[in-house]
Protein backbone atom coordinates (compact mmCIF):
# COMPACT_ATOMS: atom_id res chain seq x y z
CA UNK A 1 0.00 0.00 0.00
CA UNK A 2 1.34 3.89 -0.84
CA UNK A 3 0.17 5.71 1.86
CA UNK A 4 2.20 8.80 0.48
CA UNK A 5 0.05 11.63 -0.15
CA UNK A 6 -0.27 11.96 -3.92
CA UNK A 7 1.69 15.39 -5.19
CA UNK A 8 -0.68 17.97 -7.24
CA UNK A 9 1.36 17.53 -10.30
CA UNK A 10 -0.03 13.71 -9.74
CA UNK A 11 -3.22 14.41 -9.79
CA UNK A 12 -3.39 16.89 -12.55
CA UNK A 13 -2.24 14.31 -14.83
CA UNK A 14 -4.37 11.73 -13.88
CA UNK A 15 -7.61 14.46 -13.90
CA UNK A 16 -5.86 15.21 -17.52
CA UNK A 17 -5.29 11.77 -18.62
CA UNK A 18 -9.08 11.01 -18.11
CA UNK A 19 -10.46 13.48 -19.22
CA UNK A 20 -8.82 13.19 -22.61
CA UNK A 21 -9.52 9.95 -22.56
CA UNK A 22 -13.58 10.47 -22.12
CA UNK A 23 -13.16 13.28 -24.63
CA UNK A 24 -12.10 11.22 -27.11
CA UNK A 25 -14.41 8.14 -26.72
CA UNK A 26 -17.08 9.79 -26.26
CA UNK A 27 -17.02 12.04 -29.02
CA UNK A 28 -16.00 9.05 -31.45
CA UNK A 29 -18.63 7.20 -30.05
CA UNK A 30 -21.28 9.76 -31.20
CA UNK A 31 -19.87 10.80 -34.23
CA UNK A 32 -20.08 6.98 -35.16
CA UNK A 33 -23.45 6.39 -34.17
CA UNK A 34 -24.74 9.33 -35.84
CA UNK A 35 -23.42 7.98 -39.11
CA UNK A 36 -25.38 4.53 -38.56
CA UNK A 37 -28.50 4.28 -40.92
CA UNK A 38 -30.67 3.26 -37.73
CA UNK A 39 -29.94 3.66 -34.38
CA UNK A 40 -32.05 1.63 -31.74
CA UNK A 41 -33.76 2.58 -28.58
CA UNK A 42 -35.11 0.36 -25.78
CA UNK A 43 -37.08 1.44 -23.49
CA UNK A 44 -39.47 -0.25 -20.89
CA UNK A 45 -42.96 0.13 -20.55
CA UNK A 46 -43.27 1.97 -17.04
CA UNK A 47 -40.68 5.06 -18.78
CA UNK A 48 -44.10 6.86 -19.83
CA UNK A 49 -44.94 7.05 -16.11
CA UNK A 50 -41.12 9.10 -15.41
CA UNK A 51 -41.79 13.05 -15.70
CA UNK A 52 -39.82 15.36 -17.12
CA UNK A 53 -38.60 17.97 -14.43
CA UNK A 54 -37.00 20.84 -15.69
CA UNK A 55 -35.03 21.38 -12.60
CA UNK A 56 -33.28 18.37 -12.37
CA UNK A 57 -30.93 19.79 -14.81
CA UNK A 58 -28.76 21.27 -11.93
CA UNK A 59 -27.70 17.99 -10.70
CA UNK A 60 -27.66 16.43 -13.66
CA UNK A 61 -24.84 18.97 -14.46
CA UNK A 62 -22.50 18.84 -11.04
CA UNK A 63 -21.67 15.37 -12.48
CA UNK A 64 -19.07 17.34 -14.74
CA UNK A 65 -17.85 19.56 -11.48
CA UNK A 66 -17.33 16.38 -10.04
CA UNK A 67 -15.58 14.89 -12.59
CA UNK A 68 -12.88 17.57 -12.45
CA UNK A 69 -13.10 17.32 -8.23
CA UNK A 70 -12.36 14.04 -7.22
CA UNK A 71 -9.15 13.34 -8.17
CA UNK A 72 -7.87 16.01 -5.89
CA UNK A 73 -9.61 14.57 -2.69
CA UNK A 74 -7.94 11.20 -3.07
CA UNK A 75 -5.59 11.23 0.56
CA UNK A 76 -3.11 8.87 -0.93
CA UNK A 77 -1.03 7.74 -3.90
CA UNK A 78 -2.67 4.19 -4.09
CA UNK A 79 -6.73 5.98 -3.76
CA UNK A 80 -5.50 8.11 -7.01
CA UNK A 81 -4.24 5.08 -9.10
CA UNK A 82 -7.15 2.81 -8.85
CA UNK A 83 -9.39 6.21 -8.66
CA UNK A 84 -7.93 7.05 -12.05
CA UNK A 85 -7.54 3.11 -13.12
CA UNK A 86 -11.43 3.25 -12.36
CA UNK A 87 -12.40 6.65 -14.09
CA UNK A 88 -10.49 5.02 -17.46
CA UNK A 89 -12.00 1.80 -17.38
CA UNK A 90 -15.88 3.07 -17.35
CA UNK A 91 -14.83 5.45 -20.12
CA UNK A 92 -13.32 2.84 -22.28
CA UNK A 93 -15.68 0.02 -21.76
CA UNK A 94 -18.61 1.89 -22.15
CA UNK A 95 -17.15 3.38 -25.29
CA UNK A 96 -17.14 -0.11 -26.78
CA UNK A 97 -20.57 -0.97 -25.85
CA UNK A 98 -21.61 2.60 -27.68
CA UNK A 99 -19.92 1.53 -30.44
CA UNK A 100 -20.95 -2.27 -30.96
CA UNK A 101 -24.34 -1.33 -29.28
CA UNK A 102 -25.49 1.94 -30.02
CA UNK A 103 -28.91 2.76 -29.07
CA UNK A 104 -30.31 6.37 -28.52
CA UNK A 105 -32.68 8.43 -26.42
CA UNK A 106 -35.93 7.98 -27.85
CA UNK A 107 -38.51 10.04 -25.62
CA UNK A 108 -39.39 14.14 -27.21
CA UNK A 109 -38.29 16.21 -24.94
CA UNK A 110 -40.39 19.09 -23.69
CA UNK A 111 -40.01 23.04 -23.57
CA UNK A 112 -38.24 24.27 -21.15
CA UNK A 113 -39.21 28.40 -20.21
CA UNK A 114 -37.41 29.17 -17.29
CA UNK A 115 -34.25 31.79 -18.99
CA UNK A 116 -32.15 30.22 -16.50
CA UNK A 117 -32.53 26.67 -16.67
CA UNK A 118 -33.01 26.90 -20.42
CA UNK A 119 -29.23 28.09 -21.24
CA UNK A 120 -28.50 24.80 -19.13
CA UNK A 121 -30.36 22.63 -21.57
CA UNK A 122 -28.97 24.93 -24.27
CA UNK A 123 -25.17 24.20 -23.24
CA UNK A 124 -26.37 20.69 -22.99
CA UNK A 125 -27.69 20.07 -26.56
CA UNK A 126 -24.63 21.91 -27.56
CA UNK A 127 -22.28 19.29 -26.03
CA UNK A 128 -24.07 16.41 -24.86
CA UNK A 129 -25.41 13.59 -27.74
CA UNK A 130 -28.55 11.50 -28.20
CA UNK A 131 -26.38 8.66 -28.35
CA UNK A 132 -24.09 6.82 -25.84
CA UNK A 133 -27.00 5.93 -23.77
CA UNK A 134 -26.08 2.50 -22.03
CA UNK A 135 -24.07 2.34 -19.95
CA UNK A 136 -24.34 5.68 -18.71
CA UNK A 137 -21.23 7.29 -17.93
CA UNK A 138 -23.37 9.71 -15.39
CA UNK A 139 -24.07 6.91 -12.96
CA UNK A 140 -20.69 4.46 -13.43
CA UNK A 141 -18.96 7.79 -12.37
CA UNK A 142 -21.24 8.64 -9.68
CA UNK A 143 -20.74 4.83 -7.82
CA UNK A 144 -17.07 5.75 -8.44
CA UNK A 145 -17.90 9.69 -7.50
CA UNK A 146 -19.06 8.40 -3.60
CA UNK A 147 -16.08 6.04 -2.99
CA UNK A 148 -13.95 9.28 -2.48
CA UNK A 149 -17.24 11.24 -1.11
CA UNK A 150 -17.83 8.53 1.59
CA UNK A 151 -14.66 9.34 3.23
CA UNK A 152 -15.22 12.94 4.12
CA UNK A 153 -16.07 13.66 7.74
CA UNK A 154 -18.47 16.74 7.10
CA UNK A 155 -21.08 16.98 4.16
CA UNK A 156 -21.28 13.57 3.53
CA UNK A 157 -24.62 12.83 3.63
CA UNK A 158 -25.34 15.69 1.32
CA UNK A 159 -22.98 14.34 -1.27
CA UNK A 160 -24.88 11.35 -0.73
CA UNK A 161 -28.39 12.41 -1.22
CA UNK A 162 -27.04 14.62 -4.08
CA UNK A 163 -25.42 12.01 -5.73
CA UNK A 164 -28.99 10.44 -5.58
CA UNK A 165 -30.88 13.18 -7.42
CA UNK A 166 -28.03 13.24 -10.28
CA UNK A 167 -28.42 9.95 -10.82
CA UNK A 168 -32.22 10.19 -10.85
CA UNK A 169 -31.83 12.74 -12.86
CA UNK A 170 -30.27 11.45 -15.87
CA UNK A 171 -34.21 10.10 -16.02
CA UNK A 172 -36.20 13.11 -15.12
CA UNK A 173 -34.18 15.53 -17.40
CA UNK A 174 -34.80 13.13 -20.47
CA UNK A 175 -31.26 12.03 -21.01
CA UNK A 176 -31.22 8.47 -20.60
CA UNK A 177 -33.92 5.67 -20.50
CA UNK A 178 -33.58 2.92 -17.61
CA UNK A 179 -31.29 0.23 -19.28
CA UNK A 180 -28.64 2.75 -19.16
CA UNK A 181 -29.27 3.27 -15.42
CA UNK A 182 -28.82 -0.24 -14.84
CA UNK A 183 -26.14 -1.19 -16.80
CA UNK A 184 -24.04 2.05 -15.58
CA UNK A 185 -24.17 0.72 -12.38
CA UNK A 186 -22.98 -2.88 -13.30
CA UNK A 187 -20.24 -1.28 -14.94
CA UNK A 188 -19.54 0.53 -11.78
CA UNK A 189 -19.32 -2.87 -9.36
CA UNK A 190 -17.06 -4.45 -12.25
CA UNK A 191 -14.86 -1.27 -11.93
CA UNK A 192 -14.57 -1.72 -8.20
CA UNK A 193 -14.10 -5.69 -8.47
CA UNK A 194 -11.36 -5.38 -11.19
CA UNK A 195 -9.26 -2.35 -9.36
CA UNK A 196 -10.12 -3.11 -5.55
CA UNK A 197 -8.25 -0.38 -3.35
CA UNK A 198 -6.30 -1.73 -0.19
CA UNK A 199 -6.81 -5.66 -2.06
CA UNK A 200 -4.51 -7.00 0.50
CA UNK A 201 -5.89 -5.18 3.44
CA UNK A 202 -7.93 -6.94 5.90
CA UNK A 203 -9.86 -3.99 6.95
CA UNK A 204 -11.43 -3.94 3.36
CA UNK A 205 -11.99 -6.87 2.94
CA UNK A 206 -15.65 -7.21 3.42
CA UNK A 207 -16.33 -4.00 1.13
CA UNK A 208 -14.80 -6.17 -1.84
CA UNK A 209 -17.08 -8.92 -0.98
CA UNK A 210 -19.70 -6.52 -0.58
CA UNK A 211 -19.08 -5.62 -4.10
CA UNK A 212 -19.52 -9.43 -5.41
CA UNK A 213 -23.20 -9.47 -4.27
CA UNK A 214 -24.16 -5.77 -5.26
CA UNK A 215 -23.21 -6.47 -8.64
CA UNK A 216 -25.02 -9.66 -8.50
CA UNK A 217 -27.93 -7.76 -7.33
CA UNK A 218 -28.18 -5.16 -10.23
CA UNK A 219 -27.40 -8.19 -12.76
CA UNK A 220 -30.87 -9.70 -11.25
CA UNK A 221 -32.50 -6.62 -11.27
CA UNK A 222 -31.65 -5.94 -14.90
CA UNK A 223 -32.59 -9.70 -15.38
CA UNK A 224 -36.19 -9.57 -13.54
CA UNK A 225 -36.80 -6.89 -15.69
CA UNK A 226 -35.96 -7.77 -18.89
CA UNK A 227 -37.49 -11.13 -18.39
CA UNK A 228 -40.57 -9.27 -17.35
CA UNK A 229 -40.37 -7.64 -20.61
CA UNK A 230 -40.28 -10.49 -22.99
CA UNK A 231 -41.26 -12.87 -21.02
CA UNK A 232 -44.05 -12.11 -18.39
CA UNK A 233 -44.45 -10.63 -14.95
CA UNK A 234 -43.95 -14.02 -13.03
CA UNK A 235 -40.42 -13.38 -13.61
CA UNK A 236 -40.09 -10.40 -11.25
CA UNK A 237 -39.70 -12.69 -8.87
CA UNK A 238 -36.44 -12.25 -9.44
CA UNK A 239 -36.56 -8.79 -7.87
CA UNK A 240 -36.36 -11.04 -4.35
CA UNK A 241 -33.32 -12.75 -5.20
CA UNK A 242 -31.66 -9.00 -5.80
CA UNK A 243 -33.04 -7.97 -2.24
CA UNK A 244 -31.37 -10.75 -0.79
CA UNK A 245 -28.34 -10.04 -2.53
CA UNK A 246 -28.21 -6.71 -1.93
CA UNK A 247 -29.09 -6.24 1.39
CA UNK A 248 -26.36 -9.36 2.27
CA UNK A 249 -24.09 -7.02 0.55
CA UNK A 250 -24.91 -3.84 2.52
CA UNK A 251 -24.20 -6.25 6.12
CA UNK A 252 -21.05 -6.88 4.83
CA UNK A 253 -20.60 -3.25 4.78
CA UNK A 254 -20.92 -2.87 7.92
CA UNK A 255 -19.63 -6.36 9.20
CA UNK A 256 -23.50 -7.41 10.75
CA UNK A 257 -22.37 -10.71 11.76
CA UNK A 258 -25.91 -11.16 13.33
CA UNK A 259 -27.85 -10.42 10.10
CA UNK A 260 -29.51 -14.47 10.18
CA UNK A 261 -28.63 -15.68 13.80
CA UNK A 262 -29.30 -14.38 16.85
CA UNK A 263 -26.77 -14.76 20.05
CA UNK A 264 -28.21 -18.08 20.53
CA UNK A 265 -27.39 -19.16 17.41
CA UNK A 266 -30.96 -19.28 16.10
CA UNK A 267 -32.85 -17.96 12.86
CA UNK A 268 -35.57 -16.54 13.30
CA UNK A 269 -38.64 -17.90 10.86
CA UNK A 270 -39.32 -14.72 9.05
CA UNK A 271 -35.16 -14.72 8.49
CA UNK A 272 -35.85 -18.12 6.36
CA UNK A 273 -38.55 -17.71 4.54
CA UNK A 274 -36.70 -14.05 3.30
CA UNK A 275 -33.38 -15.65 3.26
CA UNK A 276 -34.37 -19.28 2.01
CA UNK A 277 -32.70 -18.92 -1.39
CA UNK A 278 -29.32 -17.84 0.11
CA UNK A 279 -29.49 -20.54 3.02
CA UNK A 280 -30.47 -23.39 0.42
CA UNK A 281 -27.21 -22.28 -1.80
CA UNK A 282 -25.03 -22.42 1.62
CA UNK A 283 -26.41 -25.89 2.54
CA UNK A 284 -25.67 -27.11 -0.91
CA UNK A 285 -21.94 -25.74 -0.26
CA UNK A 286 -21.94 -27.41 2.72
CA UNK A 287 -23.31 -30.65 1.61
CA UNK A 288 -20.96 -31.93 -1.18
CA UNK A 289 -17.83 -29.09 -1.34
CA UNK A 290 -16.70 -29.16 2.59
CA UNK A 291 -13.45 -31.53 3.04
CA UNK A 292 -12.58 -32.29 6.58
CA UNK A 293 -15.79 -33.79 8.04
CA UNK A 294 -13.96 -35.55 10.86
CA UNK A 295 -12.76 -33.31 13.63
CA UNK A 296 -8.87 -31.91 13.67
CA UNK A 297 -6.69 -31.95 16.74
CA UNK A 298 -4.84 -28.97 16.42
CA UNK A 299 -3.35 -28.73 19.97
CA UNK A 300 -4.31 -31.27 23.29
CA UNK A 301 -8.07 -31.67 23.18
CA UNK A 302 -8.66 -28.83 20.59
CA UNK A 303 -9.83 -29.87 17.23
CA UNK A 304 -11.53 -27.50 14.54
CA UNK A 305 -13.60 -28.78 11.72
CA UNK A 306 -16.63 -27.69 9.36
CA UNK A 307 -20.03 -27.73 10.81
CA UNK A 308 -20.68 -31.61 11.03
CA UNK A 309 -23.97 -33.11 10.35
CA UNK A 310 -25.84 -35.70 12.17
CA UNK A 311 -24.12 -38.45 10.12
CA UNK A 312 -20.53 -37.24 11.38
CA UNK A 313 -21.71 -36.86 14.58
CA UNK A 314 -19.91 -40.20 15.79
CA UNK A 315 -16.47 -38.75 15.50
CA UNK A 316 -16.91 -36.06 17.21
CA UNK A 317 -17.66 -37.87 20.59
CA UNK A 318 -19.32 -34.95 22.44
CA UNK A 319 -20.02 -35.31 25.90
CA UNK A 320 -21.50 -32.71 28.44
CA UNK A 321 -17.83 -30.98 29.03
CA UNK A 322 -17.44 -30.35 25.62
CA UNK A 323 -17.26 -27.16 24.43
CA UNK A 324 -18.39 -26.09 21.20
CA UNK A 325 -17.70 -22.48 19.73
CA UNK A 326 -19.48 -22.35 15.89
CA UNK A 327 -18.33 -19.94 13.67
CA UNK A 328 -20.54 -20.06 11.31
CA UNK A 329 -23.19 -17.34 10.53
CA UNK A 330 -24.71 -18.82 7.68
CA UNK A 331 -26.46 -22.10 9.40
CA UNK A 332 -28.16 -23.12 12.60
CA UNK A 333 -26.05 -25.74 14.77
CA UNK A 334 -27.31 -29.29 14.65
CA UNK A 335 -29.76 -30.28 17.64
CA UNK A 336 -28.01 -32.83 18.67
CA UNK A 337 -24.41 -31.07 18.78
CA UNK A 338 -26.14 -27.85 20.47
CA UNK A 339 -28.34 -29.79 23.04
CA UNK A 340 -25.22 -32.00 24.69
CA UNK A 341 -22.18 -29.61 25.08
CA UNK A 342 -21.41 -26.19 26.13
CA UNK A 343 -22.60 -24.37 22.92
CA UNK A 344 -21.45 -20.92 22.08
CA UNK A 345 -22.30 -18.91 18.71
CA UNK A 346 -19.87 -16.57 17.81
CA UNK A 347 -20.53 -15.57 14.26
CA UNK A 348 -17.86 -14.73 11.55
CA UNK A 349 -19.10 -13.36 7.93
CA UNK A 350 -17.59 -16.09 5.32
CA UNK A 351 -14.63 -14.76 3.68
CA UNK A 352 -15.04 -11.59 5.34
CA UNK A 353 -13.46 -9.40 7.61
CA UNK A 354 -12.73 -10.80 11.21
CA UNK A 355 -13.01 -8.09 13.52
CA UNK A 356 -9.89 -6.93 15.87
CA UNK A 357 -11.66 -6.67 19.33
CA UNK A 358 -13.85 -9.65 19.04
CA UNK A 359 -11.55 -12.27 17.55
CA UNK A 360 -9.39 -11.00 20.36
CA UNK A 361 -11.59 -11.95 22.92
CA UNK A 362 -12.92 -14.88 21.67
CA UNK A 363 -9.09 -16.04 21.96
CA UNK A 364 -8.59 -15.04 24.95
CA UNK A 365 -11.83 -17.20 26.18
CA UNK A 366 -10.96 -20.07 24.73
CA UNK A 367 -7.19 -20.13 25.75
CA UNK A 368 -9.03 -19.50 29.59
CA UNK A 369 -11.63 -22.06 28.77
CA UNK A 370 -8.36 -24.45 28.09
CA UNK A 371 -6.67 -24.06 30.96
CA UNK A 372 -10.04 -24.78 33.00
CA UNK A 373 -10.38 -27.89 31.01
CA UNK A 374 -11.95 -30.73 33.03
CA UNK A 375 -10.32 -34.28 32.91
CA UNK A 376 -12.94 -35.18 29.99
CA UNK A 377 -12.94 -31.62 28.43
CA UNK A 378 -11.83 -30.68 24.85
CA UNK A 379 -12.81 -27.59 22.73
CA UNK A 380 -14.42 -27.64 19.30
CA UNK A 381 -14.19 -24.67 17.13
CA UNK A 382 -15.98 -25.35 13.48
CA UNK A 383 -17.13 -22.73 10.97
CA UNK A 384 -19.35 -23.52 7.84
CA UNK A 385 -17.23 -25.03 5.29
CA UNK A 386 -14.12 -25.28 7.48
CA UNK A 387 -11.75 -23.84 5.44
CA UNK A 388 -11.16 -19.95 7.01
CA UNK A 389 -12.61 -19.02 9.65
CA UNK A 390 -12.24 -22.61 12.33
CA UNK A 391 -8.58 -21.69 10.73
CA UNK A 392 -7.85 -18.44 11.97
CA UNK A 393 -8.94 -18.95 15.05
CA UNK A 394 -7.51 -22.07 15.69
CA UNK A 395 -3.87 -20.67 14.66
CA UNK A 396 -4.56 -17.88 17.10
CA UNK A 397 -5.37 -20.28 19.83
CA UNK A 398 -2.50 -22.76 18.72
CA UNK A 399 -0.09 -19.36 19.06
CA UNK A 400 -1.60 -18.93 22.90
CA UNK A 401 -1.38 -22.02 23.74
CA UNK A 402 1.70 -23.48 22.39
CA UNK A 403 3.65 -20.42 22.68
CA UNK A 404 4.28 -20.15 19.28
CA UNK A 405 5.29 -17.14 16.59
CA UNK A 406 2.61 -16.72 14.18
CA UNK A 407 4.52 -17.70 11.43
CA UNK A 408 4.97 -20.91 12.89
CA UNK A 409 1.57 -21.56 13.70
CA UNK A 410 0.03 -20.70 10.42
CA UNK A 411 2.56 -23.59 9.37
CA UNK A 412 1.69 -25.92 11.71
CA UNK A 413 -1.79 -25.30 10.86
CA UNK A 414 -1.62 -25.86 6.95
CA UNK A 415 0.63 -29.29 7.90
CA UNK A 416 -2.40 -30.28 10.04
CA UNK A 417 -5.27 -28.69 7.83
CA UNK A 418 -4.22 -29.54 4.45
CA UNK A 419 -7.89 -27.26 2.99
CA UNK A 420 -7.16 -24.54 5.06
CA UNK A 421 -7.22 -21.25 3.25
CA UNK A 422 -5.24 -18.18 4.75
CA UNK A 423 -5.67 -15.27 2.00
CA UNK A 424 -3.30 -12.89 1.95
CA UNK A 425 -5.13 -10.26 3.69
CA UNK A 426 -5.44 -12.78 6.89
CA UNK A 427 -1.65 -12.73 7.35
CA UNK A 428 -1.35 -8.94 7.88
CA UNK A 429 -4.97 -9.45 10.01
CA UNK A 430 -3.04 -12.60 11.98
CA UNK A 431 -0.12 -9.93 12.87
CA UNK A 432 -2.29 -7.59 14.33
CA UNK A 433 -3.65 -9.56 16.77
Amino acid sequence: MDERRPQLKQQIFAFVSSALVFMIVYNFAAWYASEVEKVPSFVFDFEKYIPFLPWSIIPYMTSGIFFCSVFFLCKNQEQLKVLTKRMLFVTVAAGFFFILFPLKFSLPKPQVNASILNVSFYFLKLFDSPFNQSPSLHIAYAFIFWTLFRELKRFRTLFMLWLIMLGISTLTTYQHHFIDILSGTILAHISFIIFPYRKNDFRYRNFQVANFYFLSGWILVSAALLLDKFSGHLWLIVLWLAAISMIIGYHYQKNRIHFLKNNNGKISLGRKVFYAPYLIIYWMFWKFLRKNKKPLEIAPRIYISSRPGREDLHFFKINPDTLVYDLSAEMEEIPDLKNKSLYRSVPFLDIGTFDVNETRQLVAEITESYSNLPMEGKIFIHCTMGFTRSSVIGILVMKNILSLPVDEAVTMMTGIHKNAVIHPYLKDFLKKI
